[in-house]
């Protein structure tokens, strides 16, 4: 069986990673999953400075699913290509996919130059969920106009193939979808956290110290599909599918409705080796289902 896909040149040993933001660089996850049997690991998010993150409580579980609104912390592009990126250096068979956040097109470019000549970057995720604080604090991913500029200029600074991270809470994913593509992304990946709310009835206030936070988990996975599926038909870059993701069956029935690989997020928290049950799930269907290449179920259902 062939499990390998390849997204915009990078070739992937197989179409299993990991959800910025759930894994950190893979160290914190290396005494649950052998780290070299993934197809890539994708970092947490980097800035161009350290980022010390919203105040507490950030994190509230919900039903099926959880709300976090980290706020992005993360010690910063120095400090990560010292650590982490050296810690990575050890799993050559594994793609590396740092995931890049920023609150101004200067930001995004200063990190993406920053890892431009880094030999273990193999692809670069734009998180462009972030706040555009020249624009008011819209986010950039909320506008096909500003996704479609922070693109361009993102690629004219990368030495990597570059992935944009879309935002679900948009009208349309479609639009945006076809913004990221018109600005040369050689990739997408979605869905990012919706925004939701949690209430404590006794206390009478919010759980989340930011009142609101990313919802994310088994709750958003039918949404995700919708979405991936949607911009597998309206786009023709390859689509890394994410939102929800906890079992075999989700991961293939993201790739059934047309992404080339998916990425695995909150089931990380309450099962450690989702990754890899989900890659032995994935692999299993295959033999049962008689399939030679795992490429031959990308976005067969019409």
């Amino acid at each position: 069986m062939n499990t390998k896909v390849t997204i915009a040149g990078v070739e992937f040993q197989n179409p299993i990673m990991e959800a910025s933001g759930t894994f950190g660089s893979g160290m914190e996850y290396g005494e649950f999953v052998d780290l070299n049997k993934l197809g890539a690991v994708v970092t947490k998010g980097v800035a161009n400075v350290p980022w010390p993150g919203n105040p507490t409580p950030r994190i509230a579980e919900v039903n099926c699913g959880m709300l976090n609104a980290i706020g992005l912390q993360n010690p910063g592009v120095e400090v990560f290509c010292e650590r982490d990126l050296k810690f990575l250096e050890d799993y050559k068979d594994t793609r590396v996919l740092v995931n890049v956040c920023g609150h101004s097109a200067d930001e995004y470019i200063e990190v993406v130059d920053r890892l431009a000549n880094e030999k273990r970057v193999d692809m670069l995720e734009i998180n462009i969920s972030c706040p555009n604080v020249k624009e008011g604090g819209i986010a950039f991913g909320q506008d096909p106009k500003a996704v479609e500029k922070i693109t361009r200029l993102v690629k004219k600074h990368a030495k990597q193939p570059i992935v944009m991270k879309l935002s679900p809470n948009v009208t349309d994913i479609k639009v945006m979808a076809k913004a990221a593509e018109a600005g040369g992304a050689d990739a997408i990946s979605l869905i990012n956290t919706l925004t939701g709310m949690k209430i404590d009835v006794e206390r009478q206030s919010f759980v989340l110290a930011n009142k609101t936070g990313g919802m994310s988990g088994p709750a958003v996975h039918p949404i995700a599909v919708r979405m991936v599926y949607e911009c597998a038909n309206a786009v023709s870059i390859p689509i890394i599918g994410m939102g929800g993701i906890s079992t075999w069956e989700d991961a293939v029935e993201m790739m059934l409705a047309g992404a080339t690989a998916v990425s695995v997020g909150t089931a990380n928290f309450f099962n450690p080796t989702a990754t890899i049950d989900i890659l032995n799930g994935v692999m299993d269907y295959m033999k049962r289902k008689n399939i030679s290449d795992i490429r031959d179920i990308v976005g067969i259902v019409k």
